[in-house]
């Protein structure tokens, strides 16, 4: 049978945003799909194997997950674009695109499950990135590949501060992921 079409209904557990499901043939890291009695469907994580229970995460949390809910593995772990075709678009929080642009489906593809970079054997970044702020540039430099946390509440204007940094940064590339 091909894993494409393999759906598995018999969810044991829900604890949290946990669930455990009977089945096999499924990979530690691999993606599923949670398709709900309304028609809608969540996305998870294989966090864990049990002899022939897969533990999974739902990323959007179990509130209206059943125990008939059915589950679709998709045969691999999280994957995102990686392609020149990427600047200027906006993407939601798994990698889709949300503006309305061209489909990058057939663009490649990168692991994001794969080890992360050890900080001891990567070349210092030793370039300066100006971003002509000046609590930024005097109290937290930036250089080039690091981060900036920018935290914020209801009400803050913090687009323009976004968008003063994306403007006046003397960097080639900037990058904004928000959470919240």
């Amino acid at each position: 049978m091909l894993k494409e079409l393999l759906r598995y209904t018999h969810i044991t557990d829900i604890v949290g945003d946990m669930i455990r499901v009977k089945a096999t043939h499924v990979g530690l890291e691999d993606l599923a799909f949670v398709h709900h009695q309304d028609g809608t469907k969540s996305l998870a994580k294989v966090v864990g194997l049990e002899n022939e229970y897969s533990l999974l995460q739902i990323f959007s949390g179990s509130k209206g997950i059943s125990t008939s809910d059915r589950v679709h593995f998709l045969g691999h772990p999280m994957e995102v674009t990686y392609s020149e075709h990427i600047f200027g678009r906006v993407f939601n929080g798994i990698g889709e695109s949300i503006d309305g642009g061209p489909i990058l489906d057939m663009q490649p593809k990168i692991d994001l499950s794969r080890e992360s970079v050890n900080p001891m054997l990567r070349v210092q970044p030793m370039q300066m990135i100006e971003t002509k702020i000046p609590m930024i540039d005097l109290f937290n430099t930036l250089v080039e590949s690091q981060k900036i946390p920018i935290f914020s509440v209801s009400g803050e204007p913090y687009n323009q501060l976004l968008a003063r940094i994306g403007f006046q940064a003397n960097a080639d590339i900037v990058v904004f992921g928000g959470m919240g």
